[in-house]
């Protein structure tokens, strides 16, 4: 996995792992979760790829659009 760059130094995202058509992302407490096109839509899924990649505003897209939308 990569480590989330956490620019705002807030996030409860440590780190990521960007798939064809999936991103799993491990928290800080330690949990992973992947979210996938399948459940989250391609739409979230792309958005959040793009995100992770800034290194800022993941953990509050994933709270606001795709929380318990995971595999």
């Amino acid at each position: 996995m990569e480590r989330y760059r956490n620019l705002s130094g807030t996030s409860a995202v440590y780190s990521y792992q960007i798939g064809n058509d999936f991103i799993k992302i491990r928290f800080a407490s330690g949990a992973i979760y992947t979210y996938s096109y399948n459940k989250a839509g391609a739409y979230h899924i792309n958005q959040m790829k793009t995100l992770a990649l800034k290194g800022l505003g993941l953990n509050s897209y994933i709270n606001r659009n795709v929380k318990y939308k995971y595999d």
